[in-house]
């Protein structure tokens, strides 16, 4: 009997992981109806990171009434299990909570984010990991850092905060920007995210004056910190102002379900994501899968709904590339649910039987 895993990340706007990982799933077992499939939720860090960890640890799903990006009142979710709090950034200040008209990073808020992470504590939660993904904000975690200062310390001063003493931080990203200038979370973000060109300058300014406050203020810099310019900034909040760890987010996930252990007697995995490119291989969730499944000889076949640089991506390590989308199909049509299931499960359906990739080929 062949062990088959599944791990698909999101289909942006189309697919949850959780749905992507079943349709393929569907296809493997309607030609290997005898294959053990194990289907493992994934997210590095953005849209679907509390459902991954839901899936890997259990716990309770927490709502709460929060602020969104522009300040309005909306019902927030986080996850608490034990002592320990996973958030996902995008569920109180996400991009997807905005209308394209909606979108300036000029006004849009963390303070949401900053509420979640007030309840958590008040909770009791000694460990707090947070998904930095999707965001819609470039305020560098100002709002966060409000949110808390107006709950923990009537609006004084964060000097005044003494609630975080004992929580300990670790923020998941695979953004490794830092939080200024070119390759900043100005500059390389925030256009997606809304802004103009003009924008994008005075919010790099205005991330240079609060860095700059803030070296002064507590006597050290983290700036220039790998993952600082993650979230339009929040990473750098994080890591000035909260001491948190900074973790690859998939790889943060992965050793909290134990994926290695999974692979020990898997014949392929199958990964996959909207898009597939060479930007795949730059920190994605799939690479980080490549990279644990080659440690133990297991094949890893790609699968995505757009897929160019083949031959880099087979070069990289991938045993097989499949683009689910016949050629031609309009991007509309291409992004329906019910498209992109039946795509996923025709294309995984064909490559798990016509293609000499498991690890002891059929």
């Amino acid at each position: 009997m062949k062990k088959i895993i599944v791990a698909i990340d999101s289909f942006k706007g189309c697919l949850t992981s959780t749905e992507a990982n079943q349709a393929a799933s569907e296809g493997i077992l309607a030609k290997m109806p005898e294959a053990k499939v194990v289907q493992v939720p994934v997210s590095d860090g953005g849209e679907g990171w509390l459902g991954a960890f839901k899936a890997a640890m259990g716990g309770s799903i927490v709502e709460v009434n929060v602020k969104d990006p522009l300040m309005r009142p909306i019902v927030a979710q986080y996850l608490i299990q034990g002592d320990t709090a996973v958030i996902e950034i995008a569920k109180a200040s996400g991009l997807t909570l905005l209308k394209p008209e909606e979108r300036n990073p000029m006004v849009a808020t963390s303070y949401g984010t900053g509420q979640l992470i007030v309840d958590a504590v008040r909770r009791g939660c000694k460990h707090i990991i947070v998904g930095l993904g999707g965001s819609a904000t470039s305020d560098c975690g100002i709002g966060m850092l409000r949110a808390i200062i107006d709950s923990f310390a009537k609006g004084k001063s964060w000097d005044d905060v003494r609630e975080l003493d004992n929580v300990r931080f670790t923020i998941a990203t695979d953004v490794t920007n830092p939080l200024c200038g070119e390759n900043g979370a100005a500059f390389v973000f925030a256009p997606q995210k809304g802004a103009t060109p003009e924008m994008v300058e005075a919010l790099d300014a205005r991330a240079k004056r609060f860095a700059e406050a803030s070296a002064k203020h507590l006597g050290r810099d983290c700036q220039n910190a790998p993952g600082a310019g993650a979230a339009g900034g929040l990473g750098y909040a994080f890591l000035q102002y909260m001491n948190a760890e900074c973790r690859s987010g998939i790889d943060l996930l992965l050793d909290t379900i134990h994926f290695d252990d999974l692979l020990q007697d898997a014949d392929l995995v199958i990964t996959g994501e909207g898009s597939a490119d060479r930007q795949t291989l730059m920190g994605k969730l799939p690479f980080g899968i490549l990279q644990r499944a080659r440690k133990q000889n297991v094949p890893v076949m790609l699968i995505a709904g757009r897929i160019a640089d083949e031959q880099f991506l087979l070069d990289a390590g991938f045993s097989h590339v499949a683009c689910i989308n016949p050629p031609g199909i309009p991007l509309e049509i291409a992004m329906q649910p019910a498209t992109a299931n039946e795509n996923i499960r025709r294309a995984v359906s064909f490559s798990a039987r016509n293609s000499r990739i498991l690890r002891n080929s059929l």
